[in-house]
């Protein structure tokens, strides 16, 4: 008898131990936990040069960005700063008006939304692909030297820069958590 009573336990205890993971998942998707949303401090985030906004000849922005090996081919239109950020294109490429021009020795900053058609294939992006970014007159050509991911209130990486860079950022990660960030220096 004393084996049939241990197996009579086992089976009250796993059935026991079932309705309490049952209950508890129950709970857990009628009453699901919120985590608290990150909270952002500044109010202004994009940092611009106001003399770069003023001295910029339109025919220096970008207007087409391609990337061979992504796949990626795209119009870019001027993006102005709108409370404090640069506003978004639903249909292009973008560029942050007041970031740094193709051939100078600041941060040209160009982003888009993570979707198929835009820089969804950024993901793609590996050390060393080449860039190409025309201008109305000119073209560029940059090799990517870092790929990172960061939240969006790290606002370092579109900071101007002392030497030419090129940024390209869009959204990446879990709900777009993070942006997506590609580096490029220009490439002779």
């Amino acid at each position: 008898n004393a084996p049939e009573k241990e197996v009579k336990t086992h089976f009250l205890r796993d059935k026991i131990l079932g309705l309490i993971f049952l209950t508890l998942t129950l709970i857990l998707v009628l009453f699901p936990i919120h985590l608290p949303s990150p909270k952002y401090t500044q109010k202004s985030p994009i940092v611009i040069n106001e003399n770069l906004l003023k001295a910029n000849k339109l025919e220096n922005n970008p207007v087409r960005i391609l990337i061979p090996k992504a796949d990626v081919d795209l119009s870019i239109i001027n993006a102005p700063v709108i409370d404090g950020f640069w506003e978004t294109s639903e249909t292009n490429a973008s560029y942050g008006l007041g970031s740094g021009q193709p051939g100078t020795k600041s941060n040209t900053v160009i982003f888009a939304h993570a979707r198929q058609g835009l820089f969804y294939n950024l993901k793609d992006v590996k050390l060393n692909d080449t860039i190409y970014v025309f201008t109305k007159n000119k073209w560029y050509k940059y090799k990517v030297n870092k790929v990172t991911a960061v939240f969006p209130n790290d606002v370092t990486v579109i900071q101007p820069t002392k030497n030419e860079t090129l940024t390209l950022y869009t959204c990446t990660g879990f709900n777009d958590e993070k942006r997506l960030i590609v580096s490029a220096i220009p490439q002779s």
